[in-house]
């Protein structure tokens, strides 16, 4: 393979005046993480809330919560962001959609609900597996205790549950870090973008996509490697076994 290799080519001036490629990389490693970030957020809030509703005592509450689930986990997160970026906007009155078109950051907002709705769904299912996972008499002695049940999830279900799921969610967490490279399909300049942009200027293309599989990998492994001392601090001794996020 006839191939000219030049790894200094991160060093060198970008043609999109943004300093060097390896600046454009870094900047781009910022949009991801804050994309991700945000929208893991958003993630855990409503994923926390749906998931509980699925272990409701109410049937109608349940079956509201499993419609949001499989409706956000099986449409593809491609297919998501395009509804939410070219959709959305149209479905809304006139002035409302063309504000929505107009903002600045428009990329960077439908990549965070788009991310952050679909991984929701997904969180909520460990959330529920969680709360079922526990023996049945917690509840009860959270009952027998006078609490109601909002206070048995609050202060009894709840933190156990989410002891139990740490492991699981520190996949989410490096899913949803992976997952943000979607949203260069509606042109946010997070990582991936940035990368095929470097590939596109100067034709280095391992160079590039090389850089941005190493970037990936390095914050995959923080996140796993913080995810598993979270697990180690709030383990339960004779429950929950230490490490299992590895």
């Amino acid at each position: 393979m006839n191939y000219n290799w030049n790894w200094n080519i991160y060093w060198e001036d970008a043609p999109d005046g943004m300093g060097t490629y390896f600046d454009s990389l870094i900047a781009g490693l910022k949009w991801t993480l804050a994309t991700a970030g945000t929208a893991w957020v958003l993630a855990l809030v409503i994923g926390l809330l749906i998931g509980t509703l699925r272990t409701a005592p109410n049937k109608w509450i349940v079956r509201a919560a499993n419609a949001y689930v499989e409706l956000f986990r099986n449409i593809p997160l491609i297919v998501q962001m395009f509804l939410w970026y070219f959709v959305f906007p149209e479905c809304l009155p006139v002035d409302m959609g063309n504000a929505l078109k107009q903002l600045p950051n428009a990329p960077f907002v439908t990549a965070v609900l788009s991310l952050g709705f679909f991984t929701s769904a997904r969180v909520a299912v460990q959330v529920s597996t969680g709360i079922q996972a526990l023996p049945r008499g917690q509840r009860m002695a959270g009952v027998a205790l006078g609490l109601t049940l909002p206070q048995t999830y609050r202060y009894v279900l709840l933190p156990m549950a989410f002891r139990i799921i740490i492991p699981s969610l520190t996949n989410e967490v490096a899913a949803i870090i992976k997952n943000s490279s979607v949203a260069l399909s509606i042109g946010l300049i997070e990582l991936t973008a940035s990368a095929r942009s470097m590939q596109e200027m100067s034709f280095q293309t391992f160079e590039a996509f090389g850089a941005a599989t190493i970037i990936y990998l390095v914050v995959s492994v923080i996140a796993i490697l913080l995810s598993n001392l979270l697990e180690k601090t709030l383990r339960v001794p004779g429950f929950i076994a230490a490490g299992s996020a590895k």
